[in-house]
């Protein structure tokens, strides 16, 4: 029986109104995910602003799964 994933997401915005992110800081954001386990899947570029969402997955563990369900 295949088991099916389960993927946990996150957004990132880097830049601002005035202008779009720097290489260097896109860069950085970029090493910083995949280090963290995430992998970028998509982005938005935002044509009235200079702002860059990066979309990432990566699996839903069990440890996240419970963190999740437990009341704050």
């Amino acid at each position: 029986m295949n088991e099916i994933n389960a993927w946990e997401y996150r957004i990132v915005s880097l830049g601002s109104w005035w202008r779009g992110p720097r290489d260097e800081d896109l860069e950085a954001a970029l090493n910083e995910l995949g280090a963290a386990g995430w992998e970028v899947v998509g982005f938005a570029n935002e044509y009235s602003s200079g702002k860059v969402r990066l979309v990432a997955k990566r699996p839903l563990t069990d440890r996240t799964r419970r963190q999740r369900s437990m009341p704050r």
